[in-house]
């Protein structure tokens, strides 16, 4: 049996390889229990080597923090435009969507050219004043409580609304997507009404850069399982995108 030294070099090595481990793989090769992992994983956290997540660990922060949107909008930029281009050409004709708020759903906004008609609910003041100059676009607004570092609104009115009407599509923004916690933000109360914009619609369409893969915010929106479409770049990594496609999520990498 390797003794602590030789155990914790071995977790280092993996984990600079693979960008993150799991604590059952560690049990079986190491030939040691789960709590012993663990304890390995807590001492080599408290020196900053890497962050434990449920069930294992990662090399990168994977807790995200709440930024004003008009730094987060210069964060993957390029990736974000082309994220919104492919997600404007899934919207049709006479079709009525809900898009949340963020910068990636921003971007979005910004490239929808609608030929006919199209019904646009948003919690996003940014998101409504991009789509009001179209005349063939109905910008429903949602009320409440604005939240000046996302430009958006959340509370019982949003609620209200949202429970009297049902979408085809919800394009959704998130801060973090991590496999086993799910869909994320970093407010509670915008956790809420994304949860409730779900509820109203028919697919969950999620735009993320790659960055906010294995990250997770403060607010639970709901789990991988309920989302039907992934729109990212090419920095997710393979085992990322095969685990969400044996899930039939659809993932369309740009």
């Amino acid at each position: 049996m390797i003794n602590i030294a030789e155990r914790h070099q071995y977790i280092l090595n993996k984990i600079q390889v693979n960008g993150s481990l799991d604590v059952q793989s560690l049990c079986k090769e190491l030939d040691v229990s789960s709590v012993t992992i663990r304890k390995d994983l807590k001492l080599l956290e408290d020196k900053n080597l890497l962050f434990r997540t449920h069930g294992g660990a990662t090399l990168n922060n994977p807790y995200t923090v709440d930024k004003p949107v008009n730094e987060k909008e210069h964060l993957q930029s390029a990736e974000k435009v082309r994220i919104g281009t492919l997600a404007a050409e899934l919207i049709e004709d006479n079709d009525s969507i809900i898009i949340a708020s963020g910068t990636t759903v921003l971007a979005l906004a910004r490239c929808i050219k609608p030929k006919g008609a199209l019904t646009v609910i948003t919690s996003a003041l940014n998101v409504a004043l991009e789509l009001v100059h179209h005349s063939n676009i109905e910008v429903i607004q949602l009320g409440g409580l604005l939240r000046k570092s996302s430009s958006s609104v959340t509370g019982p009115y949003s609620d209200n609304v949202l429970g009297n009407v049902f979408c085809s599509k919800l394009f959704l923004g998130v801060d973090g997507i991590d496999l086993e916690f799910g869909l994320t933000t970093t407010n509670a109360f915008e956790a809420h009404l994304n949860r409730q914009m779900i509820d109203s619609s028919q697919k969950i369409i999620v735009l993320a850069d790659s960055t906010k893969f294995g990250k997770r915010g403060f607010g639970r929106i709901c789990g991988i399982e309920e989302v039907d479409h992934i729109i990212t770049d090419s920095g997710i990594s393979e085992h990322t995108v095969k685990h969400l496609e044996s899930m039939g999520i659809k993932i369309s990498i740009i």
